[in-house]
């Protein structure tokens, strides 16, 4: 993919407070796949709901107690037509990695037996590995793993080659946090059912990159965070075909999720109350839906050009560089990793940091990844849609520093 660098940038720092520092100056923050600023819109909708309009969901029968479920179902509702789903489809969690979990622990355990296998990716964040290590352990499935390619993207060919009758499941991230490399989703999901078995996508860094729609992708489990879709932390999402929702057990048990309950058994909620135990993240749930309208505004489209221009800009400038080495594909969605030789990236992080340059410095919980690429850990930018081309150079103004200082 070719995208002029000279794409129209989006100027929309001013609606990010968090991006001046305490003394006034800009703050160049480039570590958005960890987490994303949050735009006034954001703040001042969890405020509000916290503030004038608190109350809680699905008990009161007061009137603001009835306004406030409104709200948070119409929360649920904006965010699973965000990405092409229903409304029933979409369970709330605490963030992707307890999405994965869910998935793990409900329609995992009832459904793997002893020798099912179940094929990840070389690139897979950590919390795409673990719930599955855990459900191997107490199954007896195997995990199986699929290489990537030599510019870090997951080797489809080589999952075809792998996949048998065998394998249940297939879990692959949508975009790198490493390499920013996009999959072939709709091809992974054609493999997968070839051989009966499920697809589960990582949505973590694509929702907040480029337009998502599962009913095209045909995944069976999309799971994604609100902190890294602009929205605040403590929120994230499961989508999942109804029919499987339908099938799956819960996997925590206590208040909201049960329809009666007595000392001999209990009856449960269909889906999706059936899997939100408690009382839910409200205000957090409500932001999220405060953060899909404000990029929506935007549009999405217009977010995956002017990140990919970004990415571009920034390769170029590193190109030259003869002692950095550059990873991931040359149209790396939104996410920029390189090493600078006899550097460790931590000691860059800091030397950046004095310039007001905020980057990632470390294995990104991606440590199968480093193992496979012979190295500890690299240094990762990666843009948002308040990112334009002063952040690229303030980052390359501190690495030539940090060049000099280490001769």
């Amino acid at each position: 993919m070719n995208i002029a660098v000279e794409t129209q940038a989006i100027d929309r720092k001013q609606d990010f407070p968090g991006l001046v520092t305490d003394h006034g100056k800009p703050w160049h923050y480039l570590d958005t796949a960890a987490t994303s600023q949050k735009p006034q819109a954001v703040i001042d909708t969890v405020a509000r709901v916290l503030g004038r309009d608190y109350a809680t969901v699905h008990r009161g029968v007061y009137s603001r107690s009835a306004q406030m479920t409104l709200g948070y179902e119409a929360a649920r509702r904006r965010v699973a037509e965000f990405v092409g789903g229903a409304e029933d489809e979409l369970v709330f969690t605490r963030g992707a990695t307890e999405a994965i979990n869910l998935v793990a622990q409900s329609w995992g355990a009832a459904n793997l037996r002893a020798g099912d296998r179940i094929l990840l990716s070389q690139l897979e964040h950590h919390s795409n590995i673990v719930p599955w290590q855990l459900l191997a352990a107490r199954t007896g499935a195997l995990i199986d793993v699929c290489p990537i390619t030599g510019d870090g993207r997951i080797d489809l060919d080589a999952a075809e080659k792998m996949l048998t009758r065998d394998h249940k499941l297939v879990s692959f991230a949508h975009v790198s946090n490493v390499l920013g490399s996009t999959l072939d989703a709709r091809r992974a999901a054609d493999l997968a059912h070839a051989v009966g078995a499920k697809l589960l996508l990582d949505g973590c860094q694509s929702v907040p990159r480029m337009a998502v729609n599962v009913a095209a992708l045909e995944c069976d489990f999309y799971v994604f965070s609100s902190h890294k879709l602009y929205g605040p932390t403590g929120v994230g999402a499961l989508w999942a075909r109804g029919e499987l929702l339908e099938s799956m057990p819960p996997w925590e048990g206590g208040g909201a999720m049960i329809e009666k309950v007595t000392f001999t058994g209990s009856t449960y909620a269909p889906p999706p109350q059936r899997f939100e135990a408690g009382t839910p993240a409200i205000a957090e749930a409500i932001g999220f839906a405060a953060a899909v309208d404000y990029v929506e505004a935007i549009g999405m489209e217009e977010i995956a050009a002017h990140e990919y221009a970004l990415v571009a800009h920034l390769r170029e400038g590193l190109r030259p560089m003869n002692d950095i080495r550059l990873f991931g594909p040359e149209d790396s969605a939104g996410i920029v990793s390189f090493l600078i030789d006899g550097v460790h990236p931590h000691d860059l992080g800091t030397i950046l940091d004095e310039e007001n340059v905020a980057i990632r410095a470390g294995h990104h919980c991606a440590q199968p990844l480093m193992d496979h690429l012979g190295i500890p850990a690299t240094a990762r930018a990666s843009f948002g849609l308040y990112s334009d081309e002063s952040d690229v150079e303030a980052l390359l103004r501190g690495i030539e520093r940090t060049r000099r200082i280490f001769g």
